[in-house]
């Protein structure tokens, strides 16, 4: 993965950490809900990065250089409505910022093949969301939103988020991974608006 020449008209904070949201275990790593899974450990595999256990920040690490910027990437073990934990651990002993944070998870309410960044908001209703929030103390973070679609009723979510996509579904999701991908470096170097533009487009 390569750096982007940093634009000083619109440059920020960089992102400094991509949170990965799912539920470890062979039992789940199909499953939609491990959506924000497959993200992080796409990036990891494009930059020759692997993650490692890190007991300490509840997760699984793995740092990277992305256009000479350091990324750290994570996926918390401690499954899915107490992701804030591993968050906050590894976000305060680096000194990293909320708004230094991208965390993707899975939305119900896009799509497959769907996905959008955003910047800042509540939970949405996500318990991965929710408990990051409560352990940051503000919802002032990055989120990548990544479509899975809906099963039609509220009391088919949690069977459907906890289930496998179709063929043609994991398809659209892991073509929406590929863009996201490439506007990493964008968000890494603070060209938030630029990773937007390029994102939303697709």
């Amino acid at each position: 993965m390569c750096g982007l020449a940093r634009n000083e008209s619109d440059a920020v904070s960089g992102v400094k950490l991509i949170v990965g949201l799912g539920n470890p275990g062979g039992k789940y790593e199909t499953t939609r809900h491990n959506a924000g899974f497959w993200f992080v450990e796409q990036i990891a595999r494009a930059a020759g990065g692997v993650f490692r256990p890190e007991p300490k920040f509840h997760g699984d690490v793995c740092t990277i250089k992305v256009g000479g910027d350091e990324l750290r990437l994570l996926k918390p073990n401690t499954f899915m409505n107490r992701s804030g934990q591993a968050v906050a651990s590894l976000a305060q002993y680096f000194k990293i910022e909320p708004a230094e944070v991208l965390v993707a998870h899975d939305e119900l309410d896009f799509a497959p093949g769907k996905v959008r960044l955003k910047q800042g908001g509540g939970h949405g209703g996500h318990n991965g969301l929710r408990d990051i929030v409560a352990q940051l103390g503000t919802g002032d973070f990055l989120r990548l939103r990544i479509g899975i679609g809906h099963p039609g009723a509220s009391d088919l979510v949690t069977g459907y988020v906890l289930g496998p996509p179709g063929l043609d579904d994991r398809i659209s999701i892991d073509r929406a991974l590929d863009a996201a991908a490439g506007v990493v470096p964008m968000v890494v170097a603070g060209d938030l608006m630029q990773a937007m533009q390029r994102l939303h487009a697709q």
